[in-house]
């Protein structure tokens, strides 16, 4: 049985700006990453880079958009940072992620679901790691979305 990561969010802010978190360089690289390169349509790049000096293996290199509905759907490739390129990177199908964006009346609800993971040690201790990750990243995306709440307030 395929293991899961699943984590919920509930922002306060219009689904079409939360959408644009995931899918615009100069916004992904304010919260989740160092340097992006995402094209935002089916089978364009996502490409994070968590040390750009070393894109090779700290990154999402080669990974692409596996779907897209504008304010609804993003589902992407994945791979693991340096300590699990080893377990994640050189296998096929990579792990995918999906995330889910529901329009609320107090802003937007944003569902993320990590699929792939395969059933060993390595394997597991990954999704342990990313499960962490994905909601520290989360914390991350609700205060830069509360920085450029404050810095357009305050213009």
């Amino acid at each position: 049985m395929d293991k899961l990561i699943q984590l919920s969010l509930q922002i306060n802010r219009p689904v079409e700006e939360v959408f644009r978190m995931f899918t615009v360089n100069e916004h992904l690289q304010g919260w989740l990453t160092q340097e992006a390169n995402v094209e935002p349509m089916v089978g364009g790049r996502y490409e994070l880079y968590w040390n750009p000096a070393n894109k090779e293996v700290d990154s999402t290199i080669g990974c692409k958009v596996l779907a897209i509905e504008e304010n609804k759907l993003l589902a992407f490739e994945w791979k693991g940072s340096s300590q699990f390129h080893h377990v994640m990177n050189e296998v096929r199908p990579l792990t995918h992620v999906m995330v889910f964006f529901y329009p609320r009346e107090e802003g937007t609800e944003i569902h993320l679901l990590h699929t792939g993971w395969r059933d060993t040690p390595e394997w597991e201790e990954a999704r342990e790691w990313f499960t962490k990750a994905w909601s520290m990243s989360f914390s991350s995306l609700e205060k830069y979305l509360n920085r450029q709440s404050v810095e357009k307030c305050c213009e």
